[in-house]
């Protein structure tokens, strides 16, 4: 019998081993809950070119957006855990537990915790035509409008969804929440003048910024940014909005269940990723901050999202926006 345990442990070992090595013997597929085009689409098509080497396979995307992020993270966390699904996700990780109703999974019991990837300013952005020009005289706009104001967001749990909730609590005023179904359109009619305001990620927004398209106002990070286009752009808290901080970031994630070895060979490529110049030099130009503490490792990025449901819970509860 002892005979018998001795040799099944090696043979384990054996097949652990070979599994690592032989991992990935096909492209690898980083399923994105969000459309094509949209901020956290950049982020993980940047990603997947940075962990490709280091991994030693392909890697390719699968755009599955819809209900806020959950049909991506429920087809994630029902597939094959053999490491070939993995999710990049941003922080709708944390918020749906609190915006949904009926998830069809669970968000610490279902999934692999890989790694943060990175972290995104948000930015107080209007239409071209808005008369105001610095933030103080948006804030005068908005008294002087109570009621008439139109804020819009890529839909129910986007980024530009949570943001807008904090800011209207924040200054104490409620707008017309526009929801769209993507960043994209959401952006195209701010630039067009249909909406009003929007606060979105910087990763979307930099572009529209540098070209004009929109006006901005603010950061809603604790310092300003130090990309050229974006560093003379003020907080808001140094434009009199005090303690508004938020920040969206980005994660991996992997079926539960995914064997270690599996998962300690992508997390060494992610880690190879957060310090490749290309990836480096793509994420400073969009404003995003990559992440290079002990949030990279996976029992970190647990604890961290784990802390940021209990955040966001009561956050959302207090605003009253469900969906089933």
């Amino acid at each position: 019998m002892k005979r018998f345990l001795m040799a099944a442990a090696a043979a384990a070992l054996t097949t652990t081993g070979a599994l690592a090595q032989d991992y990935p013997a096909k492209p690898v597929t980083f399923v994105v809950p969000f459309a094509a085009g949209g901020p956290t689409d950049k982020v993980a098509r940047d990603l997947a070119e940075a962990m490709r080497k280091p991994l030693g396979g392909q890697i390719i995307i699968e755009n599955v957006g819809g209900a806020g992020g959950t049909l991506g993270q429920t087809k994630v966390a029902k597939a094959a855990n053999d490491g070939y699904t993995l999710l990049l996700a941003h922080i709708a990780m944390a918020t749906a537990p609190s915006l949904y109703r009926n998830l069809q999974y669970k968000t610490l019991e279902d999934f692999e915790y890989l790694g943060l990837v990175n972290e995104v300013p948000m930015m107080l952005i209007a239409r071209p035509t808005l008369p105001a020009n610095n933030y103080a005289e948006l804030n005068k706009w908005i008294q002087d409008n109570k009621g008439k104001i139109n804020l819009a967001n890529a839909g129910l749990g986007s980024a530009s969804h949570l943001c807008g909730l904090i800011y209207m609590s924040t200054v104490k005023i409620d707008m017309v929440t526009v929801p769209y179904k993507g960043t994209g359109p959401a952006m195209t009619d701010l630039i067009g003048g249909q909406v009003d305001l929007m606060c979105d990620q910087s990763t979307n927004t930099t572009a529209q910024i540098e070209g004009g398209k929109v006006k901005a106002y603010a950061v809603t990070t604790p310092k300003r940014l130090t990309t050229p286009a974006l560093k003379n752009l003020p907080t808001l808290d140094e434009s009199g909005l005090k303690n508004f901080q938020v920040s969206i970031w980005h994660g991996l994630y992997a079926p539960k269940g995914t064997p270690k070895p599996v998962l300690d060979k992508l997390n060494a490529a992610l880690k190879a990723a957060l310090k490749d110049p290309e990836f480096i030099k793509r994420q400073e130009a969009l404003g995003a901050v990559l992440v290079t503490d002990g949030r990279v490792n996976p029992a970190e990025h647990k604890k961290f999202v784990e802390a940021e449901i209990n955040k966001w819970g009561p956050i959302i509860k207090a605003a009253g926006q469900y969906a089933d």
